[in-house]
């Protein structure tokens, strides 16, 4: 990895935009840790070991989950200066590189969840590439860093995300002075990897296999067994609908192991402010944002064949007709497209789906919600828009 490459992106020094290919060189460590477990077969495992590598694995999700998600990423609750930089120390042990860059990385997901923006989406880039590859493209090492600037205003944070490397250093090397190879391959190696793939699960799995109670506008599902791995980053549809909360987990039976240390902890005072989502968004009853709204009524309105339906009025009218129709989209372009809608209500074209199909639609394609309902009117609108955009790019000869 290349320290330097988050904070040039940090201050805009780059020159062009990074191609998208995966940067091979990059792999290597990546794989050399992973080829390190195999050393199992030459060193043994003991049960001191093998504990060594479950209490290390389980301390550190939960600094990935409760430090780099929920508290870096999201800001979820509040803790002191000096405790941040104590679950960002064990969290970068884990070899995620720094809470700064990783808080970047998770932000911009959530801002262009499951788009052609997304840095790691299965729904465009396909499963491996979401699950492992996306870390090793060059807009990855370029993290945005202006939407952390409540962290890099913390030095002590920028130092650590800098020498993202020292953490995971420094605990190797202890293990390998405490127990020698058998505890370095199994406490550290080990671990690690299962640290890896436990949090990337939640970039791949997570997106691809589970239930949808909430409609979000991308693809988040909740996994219970990914939960359990995770200690509580399963409930990841309930996360994407409401990202500022704490827990994850919202229902008695979802279990959020981070969650409930963090409850504890607050009891302490280490940690306060712990945000609890509200109760009309748990019960489904608040009605979507825009962005959301919107995101679904493109995906709705993308099962409806425009071009069948052009090809439909070409079949039915003849030329002056269609000429009509087409002089109604210019003037309908003008007009915020309301005399357009008149005209498609009063021809009833079987091919245009009524606001009720659209809505029928939605409710097969993603969870109910109180939104639906301008869920199918928006999606109406947009495909008498990419009609009347059709219409438009006919020429008067091709009708």
């Amino acid at each position: 990895m290349h320290p330097e490459h988050p904070h040039a992106a940090a201050h805009g020094h780059h020159d062009h935009e990074p191609h998208n290919d995966i940067i091979y060189p990059l792999t290597i460590p990546f794989i050399l840790v992973h080829l390190a477990v195999f050393g199992v077969f030459w060193t043994g495992i003991s049960w001191e070991t093998a504990a060594v590598a479950v209490a290390l694995y389980v301390i550190r999700m939960w600094a990935i989950t409760a430090g780099f998600h929920r508290y870096f990423s999201h800001r979820s609750y509040k803790t002191s200066r000096w405790f941040q930089f104590v679950m960002a120390f064990i969290a970068q042990s884990s070899a995620q590189r720094g809470a700064i860059w990783w808080a970047a990385i998770h932000r911009h997901h959530h801002l262009h969840s499951d788009t052609e923006q997304d840095i790691h989406s299965p729904e465009h880039d396909g499963f491996w590439m979401s699950h492992v590859g996306w870390i090793f493209r060059p807009r990855t090492s370029n993290a945005d860093y202006s939407s952390v600037k409540d962290l890099t205003r913390y030095p002590e944070l920028v130092f650590l995300d800098r020498w993202h490397l020292i953490p995971p250093v420094m605990l190797a090397v202890g293990l390998f002075m405490w127990g020698g190879w058998e505890m370095l391959v199994v406490g550290f190696f080990m671990s690690t990897v299962a640290l890896y793939h436990g949090t990337f699960f939640i970039n791949s799995l997570a997106h691809v296999v589970g239930s949808q109670r909430y409609v979000t506008g991308d693809r988040s599902r909740n996994n219970w067994w990914l939960a359990l791995i995770t200690l509580g980053e399963g409930w990841h549809n309930n996360h994407h609908h409401y990202q500022s909360a704490t827990a994850q987990g919202w229902r008695w039976y979802e279990i959020d192991i981070s969650y409930y240390i963090l409850k504890a902890m607050s009891w302490t005072g280490l940690v306060w402010d712990l945000r609890a989502p509200p109760a009309e968004v748990v019960d489904n009853t608040r009605p979507v944002g825009r962005k959301v709204l919107e995101n679904v009524a493109v995906q709705v309105a993308a099962t409806v064949s425009v071009q069948q339906v052009v090809e439909e009025l070409r079949r039915r009218w003849d030329s002056d007709k269609i000429e009509e129709l087409r002089a109604a989209a210019r003037q309908a372009r003008d007009d915020a497209e309301a005399r357009l809608h008149e005209i498609f209500d009063s021809m009833h074209l079987p091919e245009v789906p009524s606001v009720d199909e659209l809505r029928d639609r939605a409710r097969q394609m993603f969870a109910d919600s109180p939104s639906l309902d301008d869920i199918a009117v928006r999606a109406r609108e947009l495909t008498i828009e990419a009609i009347s955009a059709r219409l438009l790019e006919l020429s008067p000869n091709s009708a």
